[in-house]
């Protein structure tokens, strides 16, 4: 392990150890006979990954559908919330804090100071376990707060489904506003979305057209993945020659990283962008997306093509695809098996 992970591996360590008191939302002199309105609501998940942005989109949903005329303020960090948040429209403010607080003290200062001055009617910590998402919905000036860590074993006993990361926080508000006096509820989680637009899917189609050029059917991979979570290229060798061999009637093309590398050594046909709508827009004009747990494999989910997830060191249960989509757990799920799941998806996406 690098220096950097060290140091932000203790960071964490510490921050939640600090935080770890703080965390049970209060119902104190509040009147739950009544239903409260709703008008504000400041959603905390301070942190600037792909992935860990678009398993909010369920959390925003539910707050729109809760409260239609409530207004959402997010807090992230980095500049890709606005991109993926841009057809959300009642997402208002979004406050993007650096990166790197100790590199750009003013900015952040600035930014943590905008979310005190304003008021909320709920503040919500969108992810269980996030040391400064507790931190900000603590610091918030509203007057309702959910942490996100009341009572695990009333969630995991009520919902069987409370493990997974996108649902966590969805069935925390629920609680919550059955408390405040709003009807108890039992639809399922919205999927995760990006809302692209038709414009950008007809994008998409023209990008995949121009790649295969052929009118056959198109499976879409992507073989990079960050750390421990990336499999080897002997692997995806094994893996990419299998899928030729078994389905010989479908394209098979590949999104390359950010990096601009391939595991396969762009045997490929390969699609390469910097705008992660452009990204999802290929993709959701393909029949399968196949893909270690990373951003892009939640980006596949929320661009609503069927998802297939290979996990190899990873929590599946947390983070598997959710929705249209089926985790493959590599350590006890050989290539044979793999085929038939993947096969499984092909035939129910016709």
């Amino acid at each position: 392990m690098g220096f950097k992970k060290k140091i932000n591996k203790y960071r964490r360590r510490l921050m939640n150890r600090l935080t770890k008191r703080i965390g049970h939302a209060s119902l104190k002199n509040i009147d739950v006979s009544k239903k409260h309105d709703i008008k504000r609501v400041l959603v905390c998940r301070p942190n600037h990954r792909l992935g860990n942005l678009l398993l909010t989109t369920p959390l925003i949903q539910e707050i729109n559908t809760l409260f239609p005329d409530a207004k959402i303020d997010v807090v992230v960090q980095g500049g890709l919330a606005p991109i993926l948040f841009q057809e959300y429209k009642n997402v208002d403010k979004i406050i993007s804090l650096p990166k790197r607080a100790f590199k750009f003290p003013l900015q952040y200062a600035k930014g943590v100071l905008s979310i005190k001055k304003n008021r909320y009617d709920i503040a919500i910590n969108a992810v269980k376990g996030s040391s400064s998402g507790r931190l900000f919905t603590l610091f918030s000036n509203s007057k309702y707060k959910i942490f996100g860590e009341e009572d695990d074993q009333f969630f995991s006993e009520k919902y069987s489904d409370y493990n997974h990361i996108a649902k966590q926080q969805v069935y925390g508000l629920r609680e919550y506003v059955y408390k405040i006096g709003y009807p108890q509820i039992t639809r399922s989680v919205a999927a995760l979305d990006l809302r692209l637009s038709e414009t950008e899917l007809l994008a998409g189609k023209k990008n995949v057209d121009n790649l295969v050029d052929n009118d056959k059917e198109t499976i879409c991979i992507f073989t990079f993945a960050t750390g421990a979570k990336c499999f080897l290229e002997c692997w995806w060798d094994t893996f990419y020659e299998r899928l030729q061999k078994e389905y010989p009637n479908y394209n098979i093309i590949e999104i390359l990283p950010k990096e601009n590398v391939s595991q396969i050594q762009f045997k490929a046909p390969s699609f390469y962008s910097g705008d992660v709508r452009e990204i999802a827009a290929v993709i959701a004009n393909t029949k399968v997306f196949i893909g270690a747990d990373s951003g892009i494999m939640h980006l596949a989910c929320a661009s609503g093509a069927p998802t297939v997830g290979l996990f190899s060191v990873t929590k599946v249960g947390k983070y598997k695809p959710y929705c249209n989509g089926v985790p493959l757990d590599t350590r006890i799920i050989d290539l044979d098996t793999s085929m038939i799941l993947i096969s499984d998806m092909l035939r129910k996406n016709k």
